[in-house]
């Protein structure tokens, strides 16, 4: 069986998740979000924000928060500013479009936006009103590109957004990862200070299932709940989600686990920049991008899966390498072996 470098959400979930939901599998709760372990995990959640009024909801997915949260902010006009790299522009099949709203992107090299890329699309949507409104700034964090806001950009970006009057919307789907990558410097009090919405990705750190929206802006707040139940994202059994971000919250072990992925990673990028590998970009997370030979591609697929990303040129393209919260020190020996062996 071969070990996959193609996502971080080949596994399933952490062992004290399965632990918990049998434990707690025969008590009886209140549905939707009010049983006793979703209000323990969103008062862990508030506590690390240190903002006792963040709104927090429980959702299955990634592409659900995203849809849920740009959908209830913009009103039918107005339209969400992406990184040409953003997950909502390449990877949920229009679902952002299917709601009514465009999505104008901008090229990256980083797959981070800055002010100054924002900037021109406002200077050109000011056809009021025949053109639609620049109203959000959606950024990922990590990126798709496997790249980190350090506390400064996202202080710019802010800024900017709020002298703007734009909302600012960060994906938190690997966001375990980017705090707890060896370069960042901000941490969950800055982003609910910083940002309008944000959320904590499980799915790809250790959950089943399952995403935390929260909602810093309380202008934003305010009947959040009826989208979140029109979009069919309100779980009767509520207690699913709750219980799992209970588990990975009370004991920092979604940081631990997101720690741990970053440094396997780091362990194959090390190798490979010491035998002079290049990259497709710098990264300090779990996603990494070295460009290799073909021959080598081939090598390594017959015992690894993953994402053959870039063509570079006719001899070398970009694969990308996602490690996860289970990935074990033996599949990272074996990749470095055959590294060591072909290099």
């Amino acid at each position: 069986m071969k070990f996959s470098f193609k996502n971080d959400y080949s596994e399933g979930c952490h062992p004290k998740i399965l632990e918990a939901l049998l434990r707690y599998n025969l008590d009886q709760q209140a549905g939707y979000g009010e049983d006793e372990y979703s209000l323990k995990a969103k008062k862990i959640i508030k506590e690390k924000l240190n903002n006792k009024d963040a709104s927090i909801y429980f959702v299955s997915g990634g592409t659900q928060a995203n849809l849920i949260v740009i959908s209830s902010v913009l009103r039918p006009y107005q339209c969400v500013i992406s990184a040409s790299t953003g997950h909502i522009l390449n990877n949920e099949t229009g679902a952002i479009e299917a709601t009514g709203h465009k999505i104008l992107n901008v090229e990256t090299e980083d797959g981070k936006l800055k002010p100054s890329d924002i900037q021109p699309v406002l200077d050109n949507h000011k056809n009021i009103p025949h053109q639609v409104m620049p109203k959000l700034v959606y950024i990922s964090n990590s990126t798709e590109l496997g790249t980190i806001y350090s506390k400064e950009e996202l202080q710019n970006l802010s800024e900017f957004c709020r002298l703007n009057n734009l909302y600012l919307f960060m994906d938190g789907a690997r966001l375990g990862h980017a705090l707890t990558s060896e370069i960042n410097d901000l941490n969950l009090e800055n982003l609910g200070k910083l940002t309008d919405v944000f959320y904590l990705g499980g799915t790809k750190n250790g959950a089943l299932i399952g995403e935390a929206i929260i909602i810093n802006n309380q202008l934003l707040q305010e009947d959040f709940a009826f989208n979140i139940k029109q979009k069919g994202a309100l779980l009767a059994k509520g207690r699913l989600l709750g219980i799992q971000f209970l588990e990975l919250m009370k004991d920092d072990l979604y940081f631990d686990l997101a720690k741990h992925a970053n440094q396997q990673a780091m362990k194959i990028k090390n190798v490979l920049l010491e035998r002079g590998v290049q990259f497709l970009s710098e990264t300090f997370t779990n996603q990494i991008f070295p460009i290799l030979n073909h021959k080598l591609i081939d090598v390594l697929s017959e015992k690894f899966q993953f994402y053959v990303w870039k063509d570079v040129n006719e001899d070398y393209s970009a694969v990308r390498l996602i490690t996860s919260w289970n990935t074990s020190d033996e599949a990272v020996s074996d990749f470095i072996k055959i590294i060591d062996h072909h290099l």
